[in-house]
């Protein structure tokens, strides 16, 4: 069974990066070493791993990226700190 990770980089400037790997480790190390030039990252060195999620089906680690590429810093940081009871008040707008 082949794995697939969601994975949460802070950049140094506290923004968020969203990717999707088969290979975390080897993934990584691309984004600290800067071997995409043309990445959202390069620019914004040095990173840190916040977070990051195991999925046996690639297609669900897909969608769950892309789930998460929409959401707010906010939301993002709760994801980070484990506080999933937060998330759902997070996805709610306030109409007053």
């Amino acid at each position: 069974m082949k794995l697939s990770y969601v994975y949460i980089l802070k950049c140094s400037d506290g923004t968020y990066y969203t990717g999707v790997t088969s290979n975390l480790e080897k993934r990584f190390q691309e984004h600290k070493e800067g071997k995409h030039q043309d990445s959202y990252t390069f620019l914004r060195r040095p990173l840190a791993l916040v977070f990051y999620a195991e999925f046996t089906d690639i297609s669900i680690a897909i969608e769950k990226e892309k789930q998460i590429k929409k959401w707010s810093q906010a939301k993002k940081e709760v994801l980070i700190r484990g506080d999933y009871d937060a998330l759902p008040n997070l996805a709610k707008k306030n109409f007053q």
